[in-house]
């Protein structure tokens, strides 16, 4: 029956408890009060002196004990001993104050709903019983004594109702009180969950947000708006500190709402972005909603489309194009064996077999792209995988092409479809060559194989010690049909860090001052779950 009590383990049963301990000390104190300036002698008239005296007292002294003792019990036992000996003793006290005659019956029925706070059905209720017992028992055995009416039967009565109706109300609003409070921490804490299933998104999400308070301060940035910024901590700083660009467009679009905002370059980066505001009306601190978007991946993205469309088209027609370029290409070789031609016309028909087969590999780039066939990565170790496809580069190269392999230690092991991959370093390789022999007679090239220190992720880098790259080009070369070269298509660096990105490695180029370098980097080995 004690475990049907309720756990004052909660903030709210610690004050309940503290309530109850103030309770009695306040009873305590006023009783002792009363005794002491003889009131007690003019109100009681049926009272016992000396054992009202001694009882205030000893009521008094037992409640400083049990609150120094039991100021924050969390045993149910303890809880029911507390409000058992409250009762007993408040009982005790009815006897001595001379029965219903006095006020302290009331004090018992306070006593009793106060207790059933901290306890619960059954146990509860067991404490009611004591003490309208209590009344009621002891006014029937003051009967013995003193001459009592039916009024005070009546009354002695009454007190012992009050005593059951008080602990029944209260427990059914303790009941109440524990389910709101329940619904109202499950709320809360769908809240919470809510709040932090929002974090996440907001922080995961590729496009910048910021939101900025009257004074133009940073209160949040996401992830992305940070790198887009080129920053690592923004909140609580001024956004014109930052870029105060972005605030001329910001006030701007607050001037006129209805334009779109211009987009602006980021110094530090170099990334162009597209910003886009709105007001947060209903915030009190005239808040402001940023975003973000990197141009370059919009244009990506949009290439991706066009190039998507444009293989679609390509497949469509290739076979009405190929025809009549086969023809031409046909026709200009039967003209080339002619011996009637002169130097001039064996020229022209160079020039058209040479663009004829340009077109011929723009369309079969194209085709690549629109059927490129669905990625197969497999465990592979790039070390002894690079020393196979640089043997066969050498058989397969001319005799003023050179190749050099330089292999450092550690964990080669990845995840790459090795023929793709064979793709890639093959584009890469036949650029190279083609840039060194621009400044050389020897064209050569190195690729280099190793780990890098701060990721430990392996890495290819195929170099070569040719004119390099223009600052102003390289922001353009893995854009399709973009090309320095007469002969290129614009297609071969496009296309191979397509097929890198589809195998989690990355192409990027990185400027050197005597040539140029590309450097795949590899994803971990271990296979995605």
């Amino acid at each position: 029956m004690i475990a049907e009590t309720s756990s004052p383990g909660s903030k709210q049963a610690q004050r309940l408890l503290r309530l109850y301990h103030l309770y009695r000390l306040s009873v305590g104190i006023t009783l002792v009060l009363l005794i002491s300036s003889n009131l007690d002698n003019q109100l009681l008239t049926f009272a016992n002196d000396s054992l009202l005296r001694s009882g205030s007292w000893l009521y008094l002294v037992l409640n400083i004990l049990l609150v120094v003792f039991f100021e924050n019990t969390r045993r149910p036992a303890q809880l029911f001993s507390l409000a058992l000996i409250d009762v007993l003793l408040l009982c005790g006290l009815f006897y001595a104050a001379g029965g219903v005659a006095s006020a302290i019956g009331n004090l018992l029925i306070v006593s009793v709903a106060i207790s059933n706070t901290l306890l619960r059905s059954r146990i509860g209720l067991l404490i009611a019983a004591v003490g309208a017992l209590g009344i009621v028992g002891l006014s029937f055995l003051l009967s013995f004594s003193h001459p009592a009416s039916p009024n005070d039967y009546l009354q002695a009565g009454t007190l012992g109702v009050l005593c059951f109706a008080a602990a029944l109300l209260v427990q059914g609003l303790i009941q109440r009180l524990e389910v709101s409070e329940t619904l109202a921490e499950q709320r809360a804490s769908e809240v919470v969950g809510l709040e932090a299933l929002n974090a996440l998104i907001l922080q995961r999400m590729r496009t910048g947000i910021l939101v900025l308070d009257g004074q133009l301060r940073v209160q949040l940035a996401n992830h992305s708006a940070l790198i887009l910024l080129g920053r690592d901590h923004l909140e609580g700083q001024r956004i014109a500190d930052c870029s105060p660009i972005l605030v001329e467009r910001l006030q701007l679009w607050r001037n006129n709402p209805t334009l779109r905002p211009q987009s602006l370059k980021i110094a530090n980066s170099g990334l162009e972005l597209q910003p886009s505001f709105i007001a947060l009306a209903q915030s009190p601190h005239h808040q402001t909603l940023v975003f973000l978007e990197d141009l370059a991946q919009i244009a990506q993205q949009a290439q991706q489309l066009k190039l998507a469309a444009l293989g679609r088209l390509t497949a469509g027609i290739a076979h009405e194009i190929r025809n009549p370029l086969g023809a031409i290409s046909h026709a200009a070789q039967l003209l080339q064996e002619s011996e009637e031609l002169n130097g001039a016309d064996r020229r022209l028909t160079q020039i058209i077999q040479d663009h004829s087969q340009r077109m011929n590999r723009v369309i079969e780039n194209v085709l690549q792209l629109s059927r490129r066939q669905q990625t197969v990565p497999q465990r592979l170790d790039l070390k002894p995988w690079l020393e196979q496809f640089v043997a066969d580069s050498r058989e397969s190269a001319l005799d003023r092409q050179q190749i050099h392999l330089r292999i450092g230690s550690g964990d080669f092991k990845t995840l790459m479809d090795p023929n793709q991959l064979t793709q890639i370093l093959d584009n890469l390789l036949r650029n190279a060559w083609r840039h060194s022999a621009q400044v050389h007679d020897q064209a050569q090239v190195w690729l280099d194989l190793f780990v890098d220190p701060d990721s430990q992720l392996p890495i290819i880098e195929v170099r070569d010690d040719g004119p390099g790259v223009a600052p102003d080009q390289q922001v353009h070369l893995f854009e399709p049909f973009y090309t320095t070269s007469a002969q290129g298509t614009g297609l071969g660096l496009y296309l191979s860090r397509e097929l890198c990105e589809s195998n989690q490695a990355r192409l990027d180029f990185k400027p050197r001052h005597d040539g140029g370098c590309f450097r795949i980097t590899f994803a971990h080995g271990r296979k995605q779950s």
